[in-house]
């Protein structure tokens, strides 16, 4: 194999390692690289190069950006006094891609699992602590998985703050979604978040 052909093959594999491609859909996708190379593949070259020297978290919130303190956490037009508190940056980005949210975010890093010795201090809860007492929130919104690690965190964070007002996504029926179709949790989630009409 020549060294050209093994560059290829390793581009494979390290496109076949991201969530949602295998190798099948690896190797599609850097034929199709290949064969578009100055309208594909040079610009994503480019992109990844500068995206992978300037990327960071915020050091406030822990969303990822290309500066120390991310442009939410910058703008005084998102100090609502309103912190939601997610697992995740892709729990971030869906919230802001449905843009009914405007104040700011804190990112966990995950949730408490005690199977995984995951604590307090192996997540961003202290920080999350320290922001509510030095910035104004008034409400924390918290917008974690419906999971059972998700839930104990909820009741952690909650437990943490007995002075702020604490709150959680309703849940259960997603728009467009029929009853056949959704588990008894989902169901029961739904019946219990019910509001009047």
């Amino acid at each position: 194999m020549s060294d050209a052909t093994k560059d290829i093959e390793h581009l494979i594999e390290l496109l076949a390692k991201l969530p949602g491609l295998g190798p099948r859909s690896a190797r599609r996708a850097v034929l199709h690289l290949i064969k578009k190379r100055s309208l594909h593949l040079i610009p994503l070259a480019d992109a990844l190069h500068r995206v992978g020297t300037t990327a960071r978290e915020c050091l406030n919130c822990g969303n990822i950006g290309t500066t120390d303190i991310c442009d939410i956490c910058e703008s005084e037009k998102r100090a609502t006094g309103e912190l939601c508190v997610v697992e995740d940056v892709a729990d971030l980005w869906a919230m802001e891609r449905a843009g009914v949210f405007k104040g700011r975010y804190h990112v966990l890093g995950g949730t408490l699992s005690a199977l995984d010795a995951v604590g307090p201090e192996e997540l961003r809860i202290p920080k999350l602590i320290d922001r509510i007492k030095s910035e104004q929130v008034s409400e924390v919104i918290l917008a974690l998985g419906a999971t059972i690690d998700g839930q104990t965190t909820a009741h952690y964070i909650a437990d943490q703050l007995p002075d702020i007002t604490v709150t959680s996504l309703a849940q259960g029926v997603p728009v467009g979604g029929e009853l056949d179709y959704l588990d008894d949790g989902t169901i029961t989630a739904a019946l219990k978040a019910r509001r009047s009409l």
